[in-house]
């Protein structure tokens, strides 16, 4: 039977792509989140769909406290857990209110960051474990129209840097996922280029293939890579120039 995989952050339209791709592999599933009983309808179509198990737990990544406790109440230490926690906020009201921006930074940097290092510490006393962190291109470089997601996903990429580098001479494997533009209902209502944006089941599809071949940073579409690095180059006087 392929190895447990952990979903934090199981109701998002990434999340649920990946566990269904991992559950069609044949992996067995735990599907963590705020609210866990409103999964069991997810959980029931996955179990009737691909014959695994599937269960569902309640998971708060702001419950700093509580993220241990978290990890010592499942049945069994998975083999993969993947992060899918975040929230984009509104850059508007994040600038003008400390505690919207502290919500931001905390469920989208914070909290995973925290729950993914004590599973790497527990990954790394086993000998194995896949960590797979979704973070963002928005903290490749601060702007203007989302700076405190950015900062927030440019710590959580960091984060998964550091780590892997720490783990880099053990079994254990950390991947970081910049999708760019996905097509889900964080995004709904906004103007995105179709060329430049995914399909859940595309990010799902990237993702399950970096876990099976163990890379280590992906762009789900590769022209991302292009244009952070072009935003990245761009000297200071003239980025500041720009409207991103």
């Amino acid at each position: 039977m392929s190895g447990l995989v952990l979903i934090l952050g199981a109701r998002s339209d990434m999340a649920r792509a990946c566990a269904h791709r991992f559950a069609r592999a044949g992996h067995p599933l735990v599907l963590a989140a705020r609210n866990a009983a409103t999964l069991e309808a997810d959980a029931t179509d996955l179990r009737l769909r691909y014959r695994v198990a599937v269960t569902c737990v309640e998971f708060d990544a702001t419950d700093i406290a509580g993220l241990g406790a978290f990890l010592d109440g499942l049945a069994e230490l998975p083999a993969v857990a993947l992060c899918a926690v975040g929230t984009m906020g509104d850059q508007a009201q994040s600038q003008a209110d400390p505690q919207a921006a502290a919500t931001v930074l905390r469920t989208s940097f914070e909290g995973p960051a925290l729950v993914l290092g004590e599973l790497a510490q527990r990954f790394e006393a086993r000998g194995s474990g896949a960590i797979i962190g979704i973070s963002s291109v928005a903290g490749e470089r601060g702007r203007a129209s989302n700076y405190v997601y950015g900062a927030a996903k440019a710590g959580f990429t960091a984060f998964l840097s550091g780590l892997r580098n720490r783990l880099a001479r053990t079994p254990v494997q950390v991947i970081t996922v910049l999708p760019g533009f996905v097509a889900t209902r964080m995004t709904e209502g906004l103007d995105l280029p179709a060329r430049l944006t995914a399909q859940p089941d595309e990010v799902a599809e990237a993702i399950f293939r970096a876990y099976e071949k163990r890379r280590d940073i992906i762009y789900i579409r590769p022209i991302w890579r292009v244009i952070m690095g072009v935003i990245r180059a761009l000297p200071e006087p003239v980025f500041k120039r720009t409207r991103l």
